[in-house]
């Protein structure tokens, strides 16, 4: 054992154990074994209670992510807990920085607890995919309620020390320097008389209707297990005694242990973290980035604008007109008072950023100090040419020259500059200071240097930032044109634009294609469809009644219809009946006799088309590693997170019985379905996406 995880000393009658693991002091096993150790000496030297603080920057933070994976080594978690509840001593907890998971599990098996005003604490456990396993489900409905336990273990959302002491999660919330302020308290209770006060032996809340509760969890979870998992063990503490509670709640903690769902949101969780550290980037510093400029001020050049405000740059924007330029304040103003209301920023603070760190302007000499200036114009590859020779003649050497367009190609962009070393592409996503995914294109001639710009911008955003390479669509709209394809074709073979909304939701998708298709407008695919339409390969199957909706002037939710019918104020439609007479006629003109689709034959075409093209853009070089796709799909595209994504999603179903499928598809639509070597390789080497990802980190 680590000698010093745990730091022991004795301050009269009071046993001091300081948690001593940096940086987050996680419970790993030094510490786990320190803690028992720390107890069963403070009892043999006579102390009358125990003080358990954490040195440094927080109190324990949760479990050690070292030990994701790896088996188990006792003691286990759960039986420190039962230790420090049983021991005859006072044991108190002290709590700053932030108690999370099995941090605050050990704080709720201590009798007391004191917490400094930023102290904040949560049971983030469902947000991996499994749900408190130390006791989280059956004490914390004992101090703080039914009601309050169900909304913090279901929801993993962290809480403040002023709602914990509402809650009685805590007893008392001072400022100032933790060991000083639980060695006073515990002072006080030993003075005071004060004897142990375990959880455990507190009355459990009156049981309800918990089935009701399970089944409205799992709906708002749209199929995540763990939160609707974790009703059942607040469950178990209503209805049992406190130790077949436990029981209960290590069972279910097991069984999410070994759930699919768990696989895929630790692969997530750590995904997350890895998908913006390149080795190419190692050592490469980054430009400066104090002032940028956006040019557009349309719905994406205002919330590119908003986002970066928010994030403390300074920002022009540039508009064609006075008019334009006063229509794209107030889209920003609109933005920002959002931010205000929700308590993002103060009144001040929205001033400041409208009045002061806002320029709008319509004279492109405006932009020529920024360091860095991003293009939102029309999709369209002249204007965006005319736009970067108009920032290649006045922006200042070292400027960089960003690009936000969905599909085009950033190196043909580039060539138009003198300077196509400073130019890359920044593909936000729409609303852009909502979106999280940041999509950093890399062209043929972009800089290193560029390239650290761009992620240094996404991160001081708060972004998840992506590298993906040239191509059309690059990661994201690229595997998108081919899944969206994949389901246009079973609309044309019998399916219906509901019925495959209805199960990709089913699956976890926050909404169906169809239904994004009309929040995003239909005139944009419409628009690539035209664009790619001299190109296209002969075997292509292309529908045509997507096209016919836009013909007759319908974009989707922006003009009240699309696949979808939208009543003013409200954001959920109901079916066009004008859309199943457009599809008949579409098969008609192809001679197809439609014929009956299951919702699990949906989805998994579906899903087999978005694996094969993202397996074809890793082979390709456009992401570099699988989870680059998995977070671009997580982040971007709705995809649910407990699946982990995409790639993920094909290792944990097996590559082979993928691979065979789109084989079996391909009997119909050779061209379509033809399969990525890459994942045609993985197959025969017996290898997965995941060793991919290994390989690369």
């Amino acid at each position: 054992m680590m000698p010093d995880a745990i730091g022991y000393e004795l301050d009269g009658d009071i046993a001091i154990l300081k948690a001593q693991n940096p940086p987050v002091n996680a419970l790993g096993y030094d510490v786990r074994m320190g803690l028992m150790d720390g107890i069963a000496r403070a009892e043999k030297d006579g102390a009358r209670a125990v003080l358990i603080y954490g040195d440094g920057r927080t109190y324990f933070a949760g479990a050690d992510i070292r030990e994701f994976g790896k088996p188990p080594r006792g003691p286990a978690l759960p039986d420190i807990c039962d230790r420090i509840e049983s021991s005859p001593l006072v044991v108190v907890s002290s709590l700053h920085g932030t108690a999370l998971g099995g941090g605050l599990e050990m704080a709720l098996a201590s009798h007391y607890r004191i917490a400094v005003p930023s102290a904040r604490m949560g049971l983030p456990e469902v947000l991996i995919g499994v749900m408190p396993g130390a006791g989280g489900t059956q004490r914390l409905p004992r101090l703080a309620g039914l009601d309050a336990a169900l909304d913090l273990i279901t929801s993993g959302r962290q809480f403040g020390a002023k709602e914990a002491l509402e809650l009685g999660v805590v007893d008392r919330v001072v400022d100032g320097d933790p060991r000083e302020i639980g060695l006073a308290y515990t002072r006080e209770l030993l003075e005071s008389g004060a004897k142990r006060r375990p959880v455990s032996e507190m009355p459990a809340p009156a049981p309800v209707d918990f089935d009701a509760i399970y089944d409205a969890v799992l709906k708002k979870g749209r199929g995540q297990i763990s939160p609707a998992t974790a009703v059942r063990g607040i469950q178990a503490a209503c209805e049992l005694p406190f130790a077949d509670g436990m029981k209960r709640e290590r069972e279910l903690f097991r069984e999410l242990m070994a759930s699919d769902q768990r696989e895929g949101l630790i692969h997530a969780f750590f995904s997350e973290r890895a998908v913006g550290k390149l080795p190419e980037l190692k050592g490469v510093e980054p430009r400066d980035l104090a002032a940028i400029g956006v040019i557009g001020g349309g719905t994406m050049g205002a919330g590119i604008a908003t986002s970066a405000l928010l994030s403390g740059l300074n920002v022009t924007m540039l508009e064609m007109t006075p008019e334009a330029a006063e229509a794209a304040r107030g889209r920003i103003e609109s933005n920002l008072g959002g931010a205000l209301k929700r308590g993002k920023i103060t009144q001040a603070g929205f001033e400041d950023l409208t009045q002061k760190a806002l320029v709008l302007s319509t004279d492109y000499a405006a932009l020529k100090d920024v360091d860095l200036v991003i293009e939102a114009v029309f999709e369209d590859m002249d204007v965006k040419k005319t736009v970067f020779k108009q920032l290649d003649a006045v922006c200042k050497p070292g400027a960089v020259l960003a690009t936000n367009t969905s599909y085009l190609d950033v190196n043909e962009i580039a060539a138009v500059t003198s300077r196509p070393g400073d130019v890359i592409g920044l593909h936000f996503f729409s609303p852009a200071h909502v979106m999280k995914l940041l999509e950093i294109v890399v062209a043929d001639k972009t800089a290193p240097d560029v390239v650290a710009t761009g992620f240094a911008l996404g991160k001081k955003m708060g972004k998840i930032s992506v590298r993906a390479g040239v191509c059309d669509g690059f990661i994201g709209n690229r595997i998108l044109s081919t899944y969206r394809t994949c389901a246009d074709h079973m609309i044309l073979d019998g399916a219906s634009p509901y019925q495959i909304d209805k199960a990709l939701t089913g699956f976890g998708f926050a909404m169906g294609p169809y239904a994004v298709a009309d929040l995003a407008g239909l005139d944009i695919g419409w628009a690539v469809r035209k664009r790619l339409a001299p190109t296209r390969d002969p075997r292509e199957r292309v529908p045509t009644f997507p096209d016919r909706l836009c013909e007759g002037g319908n974009y989707g939710q922006k003009t009240g219809k699309g696949y979808y019918v939208y009543e003013a104020g409200k954001r959920a439609g109901v079916p066009n009946p004008d859309v199943p007479a457009m599809i008949d006629a579409n098969r008609a003109e192809l001679g197809i006799t439609p014929r009956d689709f299951s919702d699990e034959e949906i989805v998994r075409r579906y899903m087999c088309a978005m694996v094969n093209e993202a397996a074809k853009v890793v082979g390709e070089g456009i992401a570099r590693r699988p989870l680059d796709v998995d977070m671009t799909l997580l982040f971007g595209y709705g995809f649910p997170r407990y699946r982990g994504g995409p790639l993920k999603w094909a290792d944990i179903v097996g590559l082979k019985g993928i691979l065979a499928d789109i084989k079996t598809f391909a009997k119909d639509d050779p061209y379509f379905w033809q399969p990525a070597p890459l994942l045609e390789t993985l197959v025969a080497d017996g290898r997965s996406f995941d060793d991919l990802n290994k390989e690369a980190s």
